[in-house]
């Protein structure tokens, strides 16, 4: 397993860290053909803007480009796919989610020498774009559209209730970690939906190379040997969340499978 540190990811961009997230996770992503499509894009793109002149210009250029002639989309059909957040499927696919999207444009503009951040929004990743001189604006990476700070509050009233308001906070640029954290937490999701347990494991795994010892995630992992028939492990992750976080909603539920665990017979294989 490869273990993945803070640093790695603050020198290089998302796009690329996001790669070396996926095939941590699965040693089948195609990463040097990925990279190798990253550094043809980059090459047309160049081409592409190089007739324009006005900064402005260049960038409303990448995102024709982009959107347009490359057919990057958000994936409405299968949002939820684990294809959208392997950086090689979403490149093959042409179809991703706001966080893979935004990591290939992100990866395009900065090369570019665009003033581009990544926006962990509550409700989704937006990329900012800060001219010099002027205030910030916000690019929805799932469509490419610019999204006035007015929309940013309806996406937030619905998603966290009428009475939600927009603060500073939430517009605030992240660093490539904070983001590969989300990334990775999607990543493991996606793979449960569709039962891919091994490969969820693997997630688990990372995460704690990240935050060793979280509660969550372990309880998480143990629900993963549970459907991996590895029952006693399972048991003992579901104790240590027990332990660990006594008040939560889910104790009683677990503790009613450590203890049919505990009176199951021990199969050796």
């Amino acid at each position: 397993m490869i273990e993945l540190f803070d640093e790695d990811f603050d020198a290089i961009e998302l796009a690329e860290g996001a790669l070396i997230l996926n095939k941590a996770v699965d040693p089948q992503t195609e990463q040097h053909w990925a990279r190798a499509q990253l550094d043809s894009m980059l090459a047309e793109a160049e081409l592409a803007i190089a007739h324009e002149i006005n900064p402005k210009q260049r960038f409303d250029a990448l995102l024709r480009l982009f959107y347009g002639d490359w057919g990057f989309t958000g994936d409405i059909d299968a949002y939820f796919s684990s294809e959208n957040v392997f950086i090689d499927k979403v490149l093959q696919r042409r179809k991703g989610i706001p966080v893979s999207l935004g990591a290939l444009l992100l990866y395009f503009g900065r090369k570019l020498g665009f003033p581009l951040e990544s926006v962990t929004f509550p409700t989704q990743f937006l990329v900012k774009l800060t001219w010099p001189n002027e205030a910030a604006i916000y690019i929805n990476p799932y469509d490419g559209e610019y999204v006035a700070k007015q929309r940013l509050q309806a996406w937030l009233i619905g998603h966290e209730g009428p009475l939600a308001k927009m603060e500073a906070k939430h517009l605030l640029s992240v660093d490539n970690p904070t983001v590969i954290g989300r990334w990775l937490a999607l990543l493991k999701g996606a793979l449960l939906r569709e039962e891919k347990y091994t490969l969820a494991l693997r997630c688990t795994d990372l995460a704690l190379t990240f935050v060793p010892d979280d509660p969550y995630e372990i309880r998480d992992r143990g629900y993963i040997y549970q459907q991996l028939d590895c029952h006693q492990i399972a048991a003992t992750d579901f104790q240590y969340f027990i332990d660990q976080c006594p008040d939560d909603p889910a104790i009683e539920l677990l503790k009613s499978q450590v203890s049919v665990i505990s009176r199951a017979p021990i199969t050796l294989h």
